[in-house]
């Protein structure tokens, strides 16, 4: 930038570096999507296909940014954990907060087409974002802990409230006020008894939400390996998944991916074999 005497404005902008030696989360959450859903005729209670696309945003910015470890998402939110000794944009909270929004929300926009089929997207999504400081592995843990308690809550709810106005013909005031004052276990019996669903049997992308992380995958016959995002529906809040995969909290560096049938069979989850194709058309190219 050239100097001149306009150069002293400058001195205007606020320093917003992050503290060094803490866990980075930004989170980015879709605005007013309940509207959003239903004007693009989302399915209920779950979109298999919406949750992928907001999946696919979410490894669009973790493949820009190397210093992500892990993503976890869940209905219309992303939360994105950066290294404690990240130091992208030189920890300047602002530039990490645009660019991860910006580019979630445009990479949003650009697949819709790739997982929405010929539904046609009818106005601008829009999702805002914030930046939240964990100075401890334990208080980072509690945060994804309490981010995927939400996700029980909510969509046991949404299950049984769904399966109320669509299967029982129930209108949503009548149904809001039969699962007023119940509790998990009364939402199971009744999802079970009145509909013969097994709430522990639905995908368990839509009970636990989506974990994003970094493996090593096998692409070929030749069992070549690549790094690539892959996603794992898993129980956060338990001990073991921090054991499985202990190098999120230790020296980071990408293990293997231990889906053993997939890894057999080569038959790997959408996002996987999406990301396999680009490689080797890549590779063909070349």
């Amino acid at each position: 930038m050239a100097c001149s005497r306009y150069e002293y404005v400058k001195d205007y902008e606020k320093d917003d570096s992050i503290l060094p030696n803490v866990w980075i989360v930004i989170r980015v959450d879709g605005k007013g999507f309940h509207k959003f859903s239903k004007v693009h005729d989302f399915e209920k209670p779950n979109d298999s296909n919406a949750l992928n696309l907001m999946n696919n945003a979410a490894q669009t910015v973790m493949e820009e940014f190397r210093d992500i470890i892990l993503s976890y998402g869940q209905s219309d939110e992303y939360s994105f954990v950066f290294r404690k000794e990240a130091d992208v944009f030189n920890r300047r909270s602002s530039k990490l907060l645009s660019y991860v929004t910006s580019l979630f929300t445009s990479s949003y926009v650009m697949n819709w087409p790739n997982w929405m089929g010929d539904k046609t997207l009818q106005y601008p999504p829009c999702f805002d974002g914030r930046v939240v400081l964990y100075p401890s592995d334990q208080n980072l843990r509690d945060y994804l802990s309490w981010r995927q308690a939400d996700v029980h809550i909510n969509n046991l709810y949404n299950t049984a409230f769904w399966n109320l106005v669509l299967k029982a013909g129930l209108t949503n005031q009548q149904a809001e006020a039969e699962l007023r004052g119940t509790f998990s276990a009364d939402k199971n019996e009744l999802l079970f008894s009145r509909f013969g669903i097994n709430y522990n049997s639905l995908p368990a992308m839509y009970r636990k939400g989506t974990i994003l992380l970094r493996k090593k995958v096998s692409i070929n016959d030749d069992n070549a390996k690549r790094q690539l995002i892959v996603p794992i529906h898993d129980d956060l809040i338990r001990e073991k998944f921090w054991k499985t995969h202990s190098e999120l909290l230790g020296k980071y560096k990408p293990g293997d991916y231990d889906n053993v049938e997939s890894s057999e069979t080569k038959n790997y989850p959408e996002l996987i074999a999406r990301q396999i194709e680009k490689i080797m058309l890549n590779v063909k190219e070349s």
